[in-house]
């Protein structure tokens, strides 16, 4: 029941999920005295489809994560995340504070074998119509060449299992496409992937081509992916802002905009950048989907169908099989 606007959102993100996946059924994890008066108000298949697990600490959004693992074991995050490990729930989908979030999800759920640190990743769009995916989004600043080297195995992997791409197009996230650009990290990374056969590596990517469709996954560290995205993010914002800044107009002037500009509506709706929230801390023994911290109802519920898709096709355990010959020799 995290994020910045609380369980108002999250709430009412729920009962849309509800409405889009009717096999769909949720553990509302939070303040039972909150959640109880809203889930009266619903339906009653909405009802049946819903359980409360209460909790009463709130793990804060600024909260260091050394504090949220040592005094919040009653927190609704660690709650939910119990509830994963225990098999009472398929998936964890928080708004809430990513480093606690990344603390305990790996204290609590544990890595795949061979994996040392989880990484977020989420898909983009391309200008093709397709998808990327790219990782790491923010869970580790600081990553040497074999973390790297994992970000990509797991990246490819994922890519395999929810995209049905045979083998992706794997790219690092360089300042030029020549051999010799970038740090010595990004060179050492780059031979390693250059010397797996279990990776399509297609080489350096700059900034400028991630969306151009030339690869389907893009690998970073946490501090360049989380730039990367939220500059991705806020530049969106402002090309929506300045096409279309007729946001309050009444609704029959919107109608009228779209009836004779069909192709204006179409552009925005491929520009939401709601569509795409969810990005996935991928590497667990579990399923955990971090959504922004300020979703709107219709970003949260997104976030919630991508657990709903990767429960659907498996994604940890088709994640462990295909790292088992590429990391651990089997």
């Amino acid at each position: 029941m995290g994020g910045d606007f609380g369980p108002s959102v999250t709430l009412s993100s729920a009962s849309l999920a509800l409405s889009e996946h009717p096999n769909l059924n949720l553990l509302l994890v939070g303040q039972q005295t909150v959640i109880e008066p809203w889930l009266q108000q619903q339906p009653a298949n909405y009802q049946q489809r819903c359980k409360i697990l209460h909790a009463e600490q709130v793990v804060e959004m600024d909260e260091r994560p050394v504090s949220a693992l040592r005094t919040k074991r009653q927190s609704s995050m660690r709650k939910a995340l119990e509830a994963v490990a225990a098999g009472n729930a398929a998936a964890c989908v928080s708004a809430g504070n990513t480093g606690a979030l990344m603390a305990m999800s790996k204290l609590i759920l544990k890595t795949l074998p061979g994996i040392e640190r989880p990484a977020l990743i989420t898909a983009l769009p391309t200008m093709d119509g397709g998808r990327l995916h790219m990782l790491d989004l923010g869970a580790n600043v600081d990553c040497d060449s074999e973390t790297l080297f994992q970000f990509a195995l797991m990246g490819s992997a994922m890519t395999q299992v929810v995209e049905n791409i045979e083998a992706p197009r794997v790219a690092l996230l360089n300042i030029g496409e020549e051999e010799i650009k970038g740090n010595d990290q990004i060179k050492q990374t780059a031979q390693l992937l250059q010397q797996c056969e279990d990776i399509n590596y297609s080489g350096y990517i700059e900034g400028n081509a991630i969306f151009a469709g030339q690869a389907d996954v893009v690998v970073c560290d946490g501090f360049v992916g989380n730039i990367c995205l939220k500059t991705c993010e806020g530049l969106t914002s402002l090309m929506l802002a300045k096409m279309f800044p007729g946001r309050n107009l009444p609704r029959w002037k919107k109608w009228l905009i779209g009836l004779i500009f069909p192709g204006v509506v179409t552009l925005k709706k491929a520009m939401n950048p709601d569509q795409y929230n969810g990005a996935s801390l991928l590497g667990l023994r579990g399923i955990v989907v971090k959504s922004h911290g300020n979703a709107d109802v219709g970003a949260m519920a997104s976030a919630i169908s991508e657990a709903v898709l990767e429960v659907e096709r498996q994604v940890p355990d088709r994640i462990a099989d295909m790292l088992k010959s590429a990391l651990l020799g089997n």
